[in-house]
């Protein structure tokens, strides 16, 4: 197939950082294009660029499309198709170009080609949450006038092409988020899309959940004749599904070609972190004596989430709770913070030279602690109307002059892991034109501005790029080296606990299977654990 799609030198300013610099790339017809970069590359600015539904104010460069057009109706169609008749109106197609750096987005043609154009994105689902599943798919025919008998078998059909049709009858809030994707790409391809834009659309799934997603993306870019750009940060995912790639990092082209070579060099970049900061760890400052959490389930009666556990923390030490689902770590770090009650056994924390029992309530006594402690969640929460500034400076509670809240988010967005030039960079930034890694970091940075002296970190790296995920473990080494700060990290990702815990608990069923060195106690998982800890990451 021929040349679709030409982006030259395009560059893309956004309040005097280049997003994008002088960025060169072809798509023929029919190629599936990977596109790979850590969070905050580049990557999702592109597919937008490409989608050209958005304006930007400070672009330059040119991004061609190849098309044949009707000039009699203006549909649009792949270059391929030029000479042929129009299936709307019977006239012949004619070859023609539109640049949507040039063209604004209320140029008849450019909205026909952008009409042609599908994407899916990584959490937006776009679903009408309450409807059934089939009455998404008829709500986008609906949206390009087909209604009627004629399309609910169309609706039909679309889901029995994504492999959907047993859950055509569901609450799209129901499904899962690998039949979520499903569904979004069900109602892209009511567009007859000659373009998809995948931008991360698995990145948040599960390994097999999402190897399904990919099969079914695939089998529709087949079926549909249509050219696939897809971005991720996972290599396994561009070697798999992308005829060519290339390796975005800071708003550049660093490397294009094959997928396996391009994988490889952005895997260079993944290397291992080794513990730069010399910490001495001081005494205990959680102890914790068997310890008993027990629930009433209808279908299995008693059951002991945490079962008879004990063990220390210590000052200043990145400590580790670890093991597969279901083994009672998140129960375990949610009594340290205070947020459940155990049934029996103790749990202190020490303020100062005080050791404070944390089944105890009030101000005198849990309340105590819990305000020098706190707890990222896996599933963290920014206030989306907010700015940064706002999302640090509102955490705290404290109205402080601007001045000194600049300065001291400044100072706390650098000690987890931005820049100094960053951290001034995204302060008047809203949360959603971060990277999902920036805004990871920004929810770090939430809890540490508030001073903690115990940071409980629940799955922080969740399904993170490798590159993300080392910035991550550089800042909680960071943040433990210049704040003093002690962590306790909730996590099945072994690797990530190999390189940044200090101590490991292995827990198994709500007990305490071993604690000690992470590589001593990690070589006790077994084959099946491994298996488990890895398909969950």
């Amino acid at each position: 197939m021929g040349l679709f799609i030409e982006v030259k030198n395009l560059t893309i300013d956004y309040e005097g950082v280049q997003v994008l610099k002088n960025i060169n790339l072809s798509i023929n017809e029919g190629e599936v294009v990977g596109i790979l970069g850590r969070s905050g590359a580049g990557k999702t600015i592109l597919m937008h660029v490409l989608r050209g539904v958005e304006e930007y104010e400070n672009i330059s460069g040119e991004v061609i499309y190849h098309l044949a057009r009707c000039g009699k109706c203006g549909h649009i169609e792949p270059p391929s198709k030029a000479g042929e008749k129009c299936v709307i109106c019977t006239e012949i197609l004619k070859a023609c170009e539109t640049d949507f750096v040039k063209t604004s987005v209320h140029d008849p043609n450019r909205r026909n080609v952008a009409k042609r154009i599908a994407i899916m994105l990584q959490r937006t689902f776009a679903l009408y949450g309450d409807e059934r599943v089939i009455i998404n798919v008829m709500n986008s025919l609906t949206e390009i006038g087909e209604c009627g008998p004629d399309a609910l078998s169309k609706a039909a059909e679309l889901l029995d092409e994504v492999q959907l049709s047993h859950r055509m009858m569901h609450i799209a809030r129901e499904l899962s988020g690998g039949e979520k994707q499903r569904v979004v790409l069900a109602r892209q391809l009511v567009k007859n899309p000659m373009l998809l834009l995948a931008d991360e659309p698995t990145g948040t799934l599960d390994p097999m959940t999402a190897d399904v997603v990919h099969n079914v993306i695939m089998r529709a870019i087949k079926n549909y004749n249509m050219t696939m750009v897809i971005t991720s940060h996972w290599h396994e995912v561009i070697e798999e599904l992308a005829d060519k790639a290339i390796f975005l990092d800071e708003g550049e082209i660093i490397f294009e070609g094959d997928p396996k070579k391009v994988s490889k060099e952005f895997m260079k970049l993944a290397c291992t972190i080794e513990k730069e900061y010399d910490i001495t760890v001081g005494n205990p400052i959680i102890r914790v004596k068997d310890l008993v959490k027990k629930y009433i389930s209808v279908d299995r009666g008693v059951v002991r989430a945490v079962n008879e556990i004990s063990f220390d923390v210590k000052e200043g030490e990145i400590f580790g709770l670890v093991g597969v689902s279901g083994a009672g770590k998140t129960t375990t770090s949610e009594i340290l913070m205070g947020i459940v009650q155990p049934t029996s056994g103790e749990v202190e924390v020490r303020v100062g030279d005080d050791w404070v029992d944390m089944r105890k309530l009030g101000a005198d006594n849990k309340g105590r602690a819990t305000k020098y402690m706190g707890i990222l969640h896996q599933e963290y929460g920014l206030y989306p109307q907010r700015t940064i500034i706002d999302n640090l400076t509102e955490s705290i509670g404290l109205d402080l002059p601007y001045e000194l809240a600049v300065q001291k988010a400044i100072r706390t967005l650098t000690v987890a892991g931005f820049t100094d030039a960053k951290a001034k960079s995204i302060l008047p930034k809203m949360t959603d034109e971060l990277s999902e890694g920036e805004r990871h970091r920004v929810a770090l940075s939430q809890i540490l501005i508030k001073e903690p002296r115990i940071v409980i970190m629940d799955e922080p790296t969740g399904t993170m790029d490798p590159i993300t995920k080392i910035e991550v473990t550089k800042s909680i080494l960071q943040a433990r080296d210049e704040l003093g700060e002690t962590f306790v990290i909730v996590s099945h990702d072994m690797d990530f606990v190999l390189e940044v815990c200090d101590r490991v608990a292995l827990m198994r069923t709500g007990k305490i299977a071993d604690i000690g060195d992470p590589e001593t106690v990690l070589s006790e998982l077994t084959e099946k654990e491994r298996v488990e800890a890895a398909e969950e990451s």
